[in-house]
């Protein structure tokens, strides 16, 4: 990707990335303070630890120019007995281009235990895409082969702060440190990207080393890690307004403490922790010890309702549900409290009738097609009457409760010039002609963090994955990092039912069309041909239709003119149709994470057999807890008859051959 730069971008101080770099020895820094003065370039080196400096003054237009040494300190490798000859003369060249490299030759004398030896040395400076990082190599005349190499970052420019969270969240062991540190993240982030969480390897979102690491290898930033919340608030005392005390008997009240937390940049915690906040001299904002004792959830939300709704944000509302009990993992909180949400875990489920009208009222009262973060609660409804009630209100769904490090990742940007390539395997005008075979191609659940994504085997088979849309901005350089990490196996879907998770049964008709638009331009952003639809209004898991009526696959057929084919269900569904050779598909197969593999084979030959016509287009449905390994070792066991194919040459082949019936909600048959 070419940038065109300026002299001036690579004007500044640089800060050398030691574990990016050659090794320095005892020096252990390096910095370069690079300028220009009076039309010439001016690079200033200064040596670290020793104290060691030179100055480079040289033009740019490729005219050679002299110096004389003044020391004999052979930088780049003192170990090694390698020296300039004071007096003598270098003489260097210097030339810029506008692509971001500036080139510069220098040649000398260099003298060794046996004399001197002409030698000549070819440095380069060239600036990453986005102008932060900046990587310099010499290559010597002497050294063939083997060049040096040192990364830089502009100094006080990406420095950031991470700390590494532990796999205890219960209310009674780490919770209490780990909410802090979390409340802690959504104010410091607030205006700068300041402050990084790396969630243990059993998190949900499996993502964040790796992200972690993209962000300093691709991106230049530098991080410097703190131990626990005391050196967290030492190093962000001045960004903190005060403390809030949450009830280690009421679990809710530390749901009500997010909430206020947002409003007054407050970090929440324990008793425990009292002495910690008093220690840096924080202002209690509220302690809820003993405020809710013996309170419904009902009745504590509404008095945060009556005391804090009209200050929160209509854009942004947060379910910190999921687990229930004695854990609580709030990985989304940050978010809520970088944008001033109202946090609550009010139940969906229509017999609990307090908190299910409540939960109403609170829909009803965002903005239209806003978003509702976190998830349901497990201990007081269902998924699929979380989302069917939110998408009464033409709201979006982004999971989950543990969703992390987003009030961190929503600042920071694309790399300038960086277009979303998806890894295409089809022309649209292409005509492929399928054998007589079982086709079957795979889906990996719930979006590119959970699950196989950094796991072993990912780009060993063609493999689909659903992509959170979303994240093109809330979270770019992430979904930056999933795009340039992807193989040539590995193809992205649209995914779910709309710009966001949502049931289109549920939604008002009217507001349906203006809700596919925004996926379609989501879409058209991503580079994605297939998108994925998933009803399950009426409990479609396990009983009731996860299936379509014509009117709603019209609908998106009519609002996605560019997609080459869609998806419909989660685990198996029965609604099919072709359009101008377009089809839709529904889910034939679902592989649990807990059925035996043999049997997952056994089930397929017998989906085979099932569907006696050839070709049989079975589409399946990968848990996100499978790793692709797995996935393998279950297609290894099938008879010759199957071929695993990319998603999209399989929706192309069934389109132009389609062997399946015609079926909508309502029909006879399946449906």
């Amino acid at each position: 990707m070419d940038v065109n730069r300026t002299l001036q971008d690579l004007c500044g101080t640089w800060a050398l990335i030691v574990n990016q770099s050659s090794d320095i020895g005892r020096f252990v820094t390096l910095s370069l303070d690079i300028s220009l003065e009076d039309g010439q370039l001016q690079i200033e080196e200064d040596w670290g630890n020793r104290k060691w400096r030179r100055t480079l003054r040289l033009p740019i237009d490729g005219e050679a120019c002299t110096r004389s040494v003044e020391d004999r300190v052979f930088p780049s490798n003192i170990y090694t007995a390698i020296s300039y000859i004071p007096g003598e003369e270098i003489v260097y060249r210097g030339v810029w281009s506008d692509t971001g490299v500036l080139e510069i030759s220098e040649r000398f004398e260099a003298v060794g235990s046996q004399g001197t030896y002409p030698m000549e040395i070819s440095h380069t400076y060239r600036l990453s895409p986005t102008g932060a990082g900046l990587i310099y190599t010499a290559a010597r005349s002497s050294r063939q082969g083997h060049e040096i190499r040192h990364t830089f970052r502009r100094k006080g420019v990406g420095e950031a702060w991470m700390m590494r969270m532990v796999n205890d969240w219960t209310l009674d062991g780490g919770l209490p440190e780990q909410a802090g540190i979390i409340s802690l993240q959504g104010i410091v982030n607030r205006h700068v990207p300041r402050l990084y969480l790396v969630y243990p390897p059993e998190w949900d979102f499996k993502f964040t080393p790796h992200v972690l690491g993209y962000l300093k290898e691709d991106r230049f930033m530098a991080f410097t890690e703190l131990d626990g919340i005391d050196s967290a608030i030492e190093q962000f005392r001045e960004d903190i307004k005060g403390y809030i005390v949450w009830d280690q008997n009421v679990r809710t009240s530390l749901i009500v403490s997010f909430t206020l937390a947002g409003l007054t940049d407050a970090i929440v915690i324990a008793e425990d922790l009292i002495p910690l906040a008093e220690k840096y001299g924080l202002e209690l904002i509220h302690d809820f010890r003993g405020q809710f004792e013996g309170q419904l959830d009902f009745e504590i939300y509404t008095w945060a309702y009556e005391q804090y709704w009209e200050q929160c944000s209509r854009d942004y509302i947060v379910w910190m549900g999921g687990q229930h009990g004695n854990v609580m993992m709030p990985g989304v909180a940050d978010w809520g409290i970088y944008n001033k949400a109202f946090f609550t875990d009010l139940s969906a489920r229509p017999e609990d009738t307090e908190e299910y009208d409540m939960a109403r009222t609170l829909l009803s009262k965002q903005n239209k097609y806003s978003f509702v973060f976190g998830w349901h609660s497990y201990r007081k409804d269902k998924e699929e009457q979380h989302v069917a009630l939110t998408s009464q209100y033409a709201l979006r769904v982004e999971g989950l409760h543990t969703l992390p490090n987003m009030s961190f990742s929503c600042q920071i940007p694309l790399t300038p010039g960086f277009t979303f390539r998806n890894n295409h395997n089809i022309q649209a005008d292409e005509t492929i002609v399928p054998k007589e075979k079982v086709y079957i191609a795979c889906i990996q659940t719930d979006c590119l963090g959970i699950g196989g994504w950094t796991e072993p085997g990912r780009g060993d088979i063609p493999y689909a994955w659903e992509v959170t849309m979303n994240w093109v901005w809330l979270a770019p350089a992430m979904m930056e990092f999933f795009y340039k990490q992807a193989t040539s196996n590995d193809y992205f879907v649209g995914a779910l039912s709309g710009p966001g998770y949502m049931y289109p049964r549920s939604v008002p008709p009217e507001d349906l069309p203006p809700l596919i638009e925004k996926a379609r331009e989501l879409m058209q952003t991503l580079d994605l041909k297939v998108f994925e639809v998933m009803e399950y209004t009426d409990g479609g898991f396990y009983t009731g239709s996860p299936d379509l009526p014509r009117s709603i696959v019209d609908a998106y057929f009519d609002g996605m003119p560019e997609a080459i084919g869609f998806v419909n269900g989660y685990t198996p569904a029965y609604t099919f149709t072709v359009r101008d050779k377009r089809p839709l598909i529904s889910y034939d197969y679902y592989l649990s994470p807990t059925q035996p593999e043999a049997d997952a084979a056994a089930d397929l030959e017998e989906l085979a057999v099932i569907n006696r016509k050839r070709p049989y287009f079975l589409l399946m449905h990968v848990r996100n807890f499978s790793d692709i390994k797995r996935v393998q070792r279950v297609l290894n066991r099938l008879s010759p008859q199957f071929e695993l194919v990319p998603l999209d040459t399989f929706l192309k082949m069934a389109g132009e051959t389609p062997t399946f019936a015609e079926r909508y909600r309502g029909d006879t048959q399946g449906g």
